[in-house]
């Protein structure tokens, strides 16, 4: 794993009356080499990410948001190491109002959620990903693709 950590932060720690400001926001980024051991270690890069937004930030990352949140960059890290063989970048950001997920890697094909199946052994993922997620997106760059998901922080369904 070549993991890279890129943290910034516009507007501070969280102030000695334990609030949140508003403009609190932290981001970091992950660059793995393609081997799937990168699923499992991009999951831990995603609680670590939360838990020092929680408590370096004040950001309120419940638990529930934070067992969401890995799931998404489980399964988005997954389908780039099953379908995209290579490098992927993950970065993370986190402010009051939102986690954003993105994923890049070199394969230029767009996912595609497959119609629910219980009967289907694997092929979930995008179903999975989609069901956690306000906002997603998918946007071709010059080489490969970056997915981005974003997750409300006072969410009630996750």
């Amino acid at each position: 794993m070549d993991e890279q950590w890129t943290a910034a932060c516009d507007g501070g720690r969280t102030p000695a009356s334990g609030r949140t400001p508003a403009s609190a926001r932290t981001a970091a980024s992950a660059a793995y080499d393609g081997d799937p051991e990168m699923i499992a270690e991009a999951r831990g890069f995603a609680g670590d990410f939360l838990a020092d937004a929680r408590g370096g930030y004040g950001i309120p990352v419940s638990t529930r948001l934070a067992g969401a949140v890995e799931l998404i960059v489980s399964e988005l890290v997954t389908n780039s190491c099953k379908y995209a063989p290579g490098p992927c970048l993950v970065d993370l950001a986190a402010s009051a109002e939102s986690v954003e997920i993105a994923v890049w890697d070199a394969c230029g094909a767009f996912p595609v959620a497959s119609a629910p199946r219980p009967d289907r052994v694997g092929g979930h993922g995008m179903e999975i990903v989609m069901g956690l997620c306000e906002g997603f997106a998918v946007r071709r760059e010059l080489v490969g693709k970056r997915i981005t998901a974003s997750v409300p922080v006072a969410d009630e369904r996750v």
